[in-house]
Order: C-alpha cells, then structure tokens, then sequence
C-alpha cells in the first residue's frame, strides 16, 4: 500500500493568518473542501473560497467566550480515526463523522500575553485549550493526517503542496508530526514555566532553531547551539562560528555589560587579557593590547563604542577571531573585511536571560545570572588609610574585571587599564603571581596598581606580596576569619583596603 495521502478536508484555525492566503488558494485549486472557525472561516471565505463552519459540523456553537469551539467527537474523530481499522471506519459511518486529512492550527501568543505584562486573567485566557488538543490530535495520527502547527511550518508544506499538489508521503507527515509536537511541548513548557515562577520546583526549558556547530570543544565532539543568535548581533562576515566562539562571544558580552565608560576588551578561554577604559577608542584599543599583546593573538575583541578608522587600522595589525561592536564606521568596515575569515559582529540589544544552567553529574545545576555589580556606596573602608577618589575608580574597574575571571582570581589595574590578571589557579597566591609576572613581562609599573580579589583572603601572605610590588589599594570580599590579619598587614604597610561583602566566583 503506498504511503501517499490525498487531502481532500482541511480543518484550518489559526490566530496568526498572514501568509495563509497562498496555502488556502493553492489547496483549493486542487479540490481540498474547509472546515474552520469564527475569523479564520471569514478569512477564508474573503478569499472567493467556500467553508463549512465548526457550528455547522457539530451542532453546537462557540460556548463560555469561545473557551469550548472545537473540542466535539465530530471534529476529533474525523482526526483521530484509523483508516485500516474496520472498527473505526464503521463507527465513522455510524455517526457521521467526516475525515479530516490536514490540521492547520496555531496557538494563542501565550508567552508573548505574558512579557506583555498583562494580568494574570488575560494570561490564562491565552492558554490554548482547542488548538493544542487539535495538533497534538493531528500529530498522534501522522500516519493518515498531516498538520501544520506552526507559521515556521508554512514554507515547508507550500513546498510540497507547489511541488506534488495536494498530497503527501508519510516521510512528510512524521516530519510535520516531529514539529507540531516541538511546538505543543515548547507551549507546555512556558505555561508550566509561568506557574512555577520562582519556586523552581522542575528544570523545564524548550529552545527551538537548533544550529548544528562544526564541532564542540574539539574535533571529536559534537556541537549544537539552541536559540536566537540573530537576538544577540549580526554577523556582517567571516567563517562559521565555532563553539568556543560563542563561549568567548558569550564571556565578551557580559563582560562589556558592566562597562559604562569607552572600553575596549581582548578576551581569550572566556578571560579577559586586555582591557582599558579611555576617552578615545583608539587609545583604549592600545591599552588594552599593552596589557598582554602575546595572548591578544587569536583573540576575541569587544568595545562598547562604534569602530572608527583610526582604531580600525591598528587593530588590523594583529591576528584575531572575533570583533563584537555596537556598529562601525564604513570606512572601519572596508579595513576590517581586508581578512575574509575575520569574523565581525554588531551587538544587538538581546536580553541575557537572567538564569544560567548547566549538566553535573546526572542532572542539571541553575543558578542566577551573576548581575551584581559594586558602586563606590557599596564599599567599606576597613583600614586606617582611606582610597583615594583615583584609587576607588580603579578599584571598581578591577572589580568588574575579576567577577569576570575564572576562578581562584586576582586583577592587577591602574589607571583603568588591566595591567595584570592570574585566573582559574588553586591558591589566591598563585593567582596573585601569575598577575605580578605578566605585568613585569610587558613592562607595566605595579607602583600605584589596586588589586582586586574575587574572594577573601585567607591569610595575609598576598597583602604581603601586593606591598611589595608598589600596590596601594585592595578590593575584596572580606568575611575571612582572618580578616584582620590582612587588615593589619595592609595598616602597616600603609596600603588602603575595602571590602564589597559580595563574593564573583566564577567557576
């Protein structure tokens, strides 16, 4: 028996109807007959193409405000029925129920009612009670039936309907079946996700445009990315995006974010190995490099200021992956393309979503976004010597940097420019070490640096070391046991100290 399928009814209801004229049209030239409902039934009908209404089929009108339209033996079996089942098709017969051989049906915008920031009533309201019943009906008997859940599927079915008329092959309808059941447990998701709230109770997430990657981390692993880059930014050129370049991309952006000034960041392994703060690009742009122009290679550069020519020309002295920019000149744009592989993105104005997850063990951890970012009225003066005006800036910009440095995690700075950072070590000394070598390797004076500490400091060996390296001031958590040791190190030292009360692990 061949697994072509001829439609000869379609049940059409949808509340989106742009696009659905060329459907409708072309379906009727082949003979298809319709069923549907209040407006899409006049749509249809406004388009010279006669349809039976639900009212008609079932004997019962729309009912409590349309909450109750479709949802009849009439409608369902005529969906539902096995057509190699002698026992359906007696039952069809029986009741007069009338095949249905396509379900065009799309959902209430619930989730758009919800980021409206409409009320809770009309948010219910917009829970689809017919619709979803109707596809997850239509879906379930692929076999026999093809439905159209979604505006996303109406290319796809114009396709074959253009190419082949009005029939299909069961290859289409599982692929049609695939999608409209991605559609119903997408919805599900965002209502049970609604109701929850804040209370966390299950781990449900539904993200749909999937992107196959060349590869994961590495060759040998397989890469695939769920979402809406294009929310995020706009790729103007350059090669595929890689894995680890989004995970750097993904770094850049929330590092910038906390950036209010002109800065300029160069990132590598999602850590920052430049970055300045200035009054001109350019001169951010060569601060930033100076920090650590050896691992600037290969990196990935972000600034929340639109590209000029003149910074244009010298960041294409050196060899990097990425650049992320809120725009760019063009005559920074014709020198920036020189490299067709470069890969050159416009920061968009996508929302992070404020919670993030990820695989452990068996299961999944989620924890809030870490958005928290410390101003000069949340610091606490806990020596004798208090920071300058100059030193509390420069406290702060190491601060943003250091929340967004993996863990253990020091940041050596000085007149907002990251002269030094030593990240993802196992002790904080060591941390601190790595800082002091890299900003001796390219020769920035640590005399008058601050230092910055993603966490306390359990003894007061790195007060010790920062002394003597020419560091004045320290920004850290506190809540040390020992606090008072590097407290009094710093008293001694002449060395300032305050303490934020907010821990930025970042592991």
């Amino acid at each position: 028996m061949s697994d072509k399928k001829k439609i000869k009814t379609a049940f059409v209801s949808v509340y989106q109807k742009g696009n659905l004229d060329d459907i409708i049209l072309t379906l009727h030239a082949q003979g298809v007959s319709f069923i549907s409902t209040g407006g899409t039934q006049t749509f249809i009908e406004s388009l010279s193409v006669p349809c039976q209404t639900v009212e008609r089929l079932t004997g019962y009108p729309s009912i409590f405000g349309g909450r109750v339209k479709t949802l009849h033996p009439k409608v369902f079996g005529g969906i539902l029925y096995r057509r190699d089942v002698e026992e359906d098709l007696a039952q069809v017969a029986q009741y007069e129920i009338p095949t249905v051989d396509l379900v065009i049906v799309d959902l209430y915008p619930f989730v758009e009612t919800v980021a409206s920031g409409a009320s809770d009533e009309a948010i219910v309201e917009k829970i689809d009670i017919g619709g979803i019943s109707l596809i997850r009906a239509a879906a379930k008997n692929f076999r026999d039936v093809v439905v159209v859940a979604s505006q996303d599927q109406y290319q796809p079915f114009l396709d074959i309907i253009h190419e082949n008329g009005a029939v299909t092959t069961l290859e289409e309808r599982t692929y049609f079946a695939k999608e409209a059941f991605a559609v119903s447990s997408g919805y599900d998701t965002a209502i049970f996700n609604y109701f929850d709230g804040n209370e966390s109770s299950r781990f449900r997430v539904a993200e749909d445009n999937a992107k196959v990657l060349r590869y994961g981390e590495n060759p040998h692993q397989k890469g695939v990315f769920y979402g809406e880059l294009q929310e995020m930014f706009q790729q103007l050129q350059g090669k595929e995006i890689s894995y680890n370049n989004l995970l750097d991309i993904d770094a850049a952006i929330r590092l910038i974010s906390d950036f209010d000034e002109m800065t300029f960041a160069i990132l590598k392994h999602n850590n920052a190995c430049g970055l300045a703060s200035r009054n001109s690009l350019l001169e951010a742009w060569k601060a930033a490099l100076e920090g650590d122009p050896v691992s600037a290679y290969g990196g990935v550069l972000i600034t929340n200021a639109i590209v000029d020519k003149a910074t244009a020309q010298e960041i294409n002295k050196i060899f990097f992956e990425v650049i992320i920019a809120p725009d760019y000149d063009v005559e920074a744009l014709e020198i920036l393309t020189q490299k067709k592989n470069r890969i050159i993105l416009v920061l968009q104005e996508g929302k992070i979503p404020s919670k993030q997850f990820r695989s452990a063990l068996n299961g999944i951890l989620v924890q809030d976004q870490d958005q928290r970012v410390e101003r000069a009225t949340d610091l606490k003066v806990v020596t004798q010597k208090a920071p300058s005006e100059i030193e509390i800036e420069d406290m702060l910009f190491a601060n943003k940097i250091v929340k967004h440095s993996k863990s253990n995690a020091i940041v050596l700075a000085k007149n907002k420019q990251l002269c030094g950072s030593g990240v993802g070590q196992t002790s904080r000394v060591d941390a601190l070490r790595h800082a002091v070598e890299k900003a001796h390797a390219f020769r920035l004076s640590l005399q008058g640096a601050v230092m910055a500490s993603d966490a306390y400091f359990p003894f007061s060996d790195s007060v010790e070391i920062a002394h003597q390296e020419g560091i004045i001031a320290i920004i850290q958590p506190g809540g040390s046991i020992r606090d008072q040791d590097s407290i009094d190190a710093c008293n001694v030292n002449q060395q300032s100290m305050v303490t934020t009360g907010i821990r930025h692990f970042k592991h």
